[in-house]
This record gives structure tokens, sequence and C-alpha cells, in this order.
């Protein structure tokens, strides 16, 4: 799908069926996405992932870090973490994409991707720890990354291209009837993103 030789409809349903998935396009310019990606990579407390797959321990090469307005418990792949408070930066593009979708969000999981061979397997962020059919946002910034949907039923496929200082909502029952991923690359640096629930 070519989001970028057309204006970006906002309201717009991506998905075919089972969910809404609205992209906002970049929400940044290029000068502010860079001084929002370095600050970041130098304020955040930065960690090696950690999860339970098939009954072992694995550390990823990606990095996470968990803010929120409170310690709030998270839970995933059998590994509990405990935010962090919101960061000035954090804050600060929490309140735009705040005012953008006028969805309100209390936490960011962030993901720190090196290089383009680091990424993201098949999942949906179905953990009991979220709201049902909350709306979940994914911020962008860093190189340029593709991010692909897939149907858990009929396996029909819907793809992205998440620009630098980019925003991508998914809500509704995306969750339950869609899995999403970020594939390896071999064009991608370093990326960042946020993802709001």
């Amino acid at each position: 799908m070519d989001l970028f030789n057309q204006a970006i409809d906002k309201t717009k349903n991506w998905l075919p069926q089972d969910g809404t998935v609205n992209y906002y396009g970049k929400l940044l310019t290029e000068e502010q996405a860079d001084f929002y990606l370095n600050r970041l990579l130098e304020n955040i407390e930065w960690q090696n992932d950690e999860a339970i797959i098939f009954g072992k321990k694995i550390i990823t090469k990606r990095k996470v870090a968990w803010y929120g307005e409170k310690p709030f418990e998270y839970t995933y792949s059998k590994t509990t973490k405990y935010a962090l408070l919101w960061t000035t930066e954090l804050l600060e593009l929490k309140n735009i994409i705040e005012k953008e979708t006028g969805e309100t969000f209390n936490s960011c999981l962030l993901n720190l991707y090196h290089n383009g061979d680091e990424g993201m397997a098949w999942h949906s962020d179905g953990e009991t720890d979220l709201k049902k059919n909350g709306a979940i946002g994914s911020f962008t910034v860093g190189a340029e990354r593709k991010f692909l949907f897939k149907h858990k039923q009929s396996n029909e496929k819907v793809e992205f291209i998440l620009e630098h200082g980019s925003l991508l909502v998914m809500k509704d029952t995306t969750q339950t009837h869609w899995l999403h991923r970020l594939p390896p690359t071999k064009k991608a640096s370093i990326q960042q993103t946020q993802d709001l629930p």
C-alpha cells in the first residue's frame, strides 16, 4: 500500500476487517524527530529484554524500557517489568500523541533496535494487564521500518512503512484477530519505537 504519494486520511481504518488501525504519518519535523531520538538514546534506562520461550530464558539484542504515570506491573513472556516514571521528553511526546489521536495513554514500552537485523516476531499485544480493546500507539523515531499485520484466520496481510517521527494506532479488536511484526531488514541502522498502551 502506497501511503506516501497521497494525503494521509488519519481517520481511515487500514484493516479490511476485525479491528482498527489508523496511520497518522509524521507528527514531527525531521529536526524534531532527530532531537527526540537523540534525547531518548541518551536519557532512557535501556536494558536487554528477557523472555521465556519454550521454557528457556532468552536475552535479546533489542533493548527495552517501560515508563508510565506510576510503577505499573506489566508481564509478558513470563517476565514482569515495573514502569519507571515519565521523563520530560516522553511526557512531551505523550502530549503530542494524545492531542493528535484523542486517546489517553498511561504508560509506554520503548523498544530500541540497533540495526535491521533486530526485529519482532509475529505476536499480539493481548496481555491481561492491558485494557481489553484499548488503543496502543506505535510511535517511531529512527530508521524507516516495515510493519506488518496478518489476520489470524485468513492470513491476509497489511503492510506499512513506519517513518521517522510517525504514529500508528491499533485499537478495538485488532489484538484479538490480528498478529503484527517488525521484520528484519538489511536497510535500517538505529530505530527506537514506543508502544503506548
